[in-house]
């Protein structure tokens, strides 16, 4: 199943224009959604999970009409905002089942499978007697995909997820949304660079509600061959540098040196050399031109 937006706006009560004119064709798998805080991600978010209706535009999922057909899409649909409620003194185990429950799976038996398998699948199941609200940050989010798998949703949308998780808990995260993104449609909605390079298919870039780019990681890093040229500086040499070369992004090395990325048709200075394009670089390309 396929999911359509053509021509989606949204502007809020306060003038801020969260969306403006957006088209995406989204099908089977890992999207992902890249932006900067404030890009208008979690809006066009909500907006597809029917949270918010929008100004103008239309939305389908496969032969749903989102806007016209609100719950058929929900029966379908599992959504994991970037904050989500407080957890009661349960146990995953029974909140899982309490879940099942409002979700209309009625019989016990059926409700006992389906929880030992989203729990397994989101690796929680060893823990599974212990009480969610003295779960980690990583087990909560996992929590939160297990109770959206409860109904085995055709279209998944997480927002933010991996933010203010430690490595190991972000790697675990992953990998259980590496493992649904083979039977599903995932939007996966970040700031976080690494985490699109590591999991998804497809992307697309958006900046001030604005679609800036969209395709492949691969066809976006390839678009940028021959045109991003590195080299070591003094960190002292830095504003000069950024006054007369297009810098992308900067790091410092262990002797304070700086290891800066710049974008340019051509060879900026015989002092620079050629480096391999990462989707990084695409990303800040996207964000500058946006910004000319």
């Amino acid at each position: 199943m396929k999911l359509q937006i053509k021509g989606l706006s949204k502007t809020y009560k306060n003038g801020v224009k969260a969306l403006d004119n957006v088209d995406l064709e989204i099908g089977t798998g890992m999207f992902g959604l890249l932006g900067p805080n404030g890009a208008g991600k979690s809006s066009l978010m909500r907006t597809i999970s029917t949270l918010q209706s929008p100004d103008s535009g239309s939305i389908t999922f496969g032969d749903i009409d989102v806007l016209k057909d609100q719950m058929s899409l929900r029966k379908v649909l599992g959504y994991l905002p970037q904050e989500f409620g407080v957890y009661p003194n349960m146990s995953a185990e029974k909140l899982l089942n309490y879940f099942a429950q409002l979700k209309g799976i009625a019989s016990k038996e059926d409700r006992k499978k389906i929880i030992k398998e989203v729990l397994e699948v989101t690796n929680l199941w060893d823990v599974r007697n212990k009480s969610v609200s003295g779960y980690s940050g990583g087990m909560k989010q996992r929590f939160g995909i297990a109770q959206l798998l409860l109904n085995n949703p055709k279209l998944i949308i997480v927002d933010e997820p991996t933010a203010g998780l430690d490595p190991a808990e972000r790697h675990r995260f992953l990998n259980v949304l590496r493992e649904i993104g083979n039977n599903h449609t995932v939007i996966f909605s970040t700031h976080i660079v690494d985490d699109v390079r590591e999991l998804c298919h497809e992307l697309a870039i958006l900046n001030g509600g604005n679609i800036l780019y969209r395709g492949t990681p691969k066809e976006a890093e390839e678009s940028l061959v021959g045109k991003i040229w590195m080299r070591i500086i003094e960190r002292d040499e830095f504003d000069e540098f950024a006054r007369n070369y297009n810098i992308l992004s900067s790091n410092y090395n262990q002797d304070n040196t700086l290891n800066i990325r710049v974008y340019s048709d051509e060879k900026p200075h015989e002092t620079f050399v050629e480096a391999k394009p990462q989707l990084e670089d695409v990303y800040f390309v996207a964000l500058k031109k946006d910004r000319v």
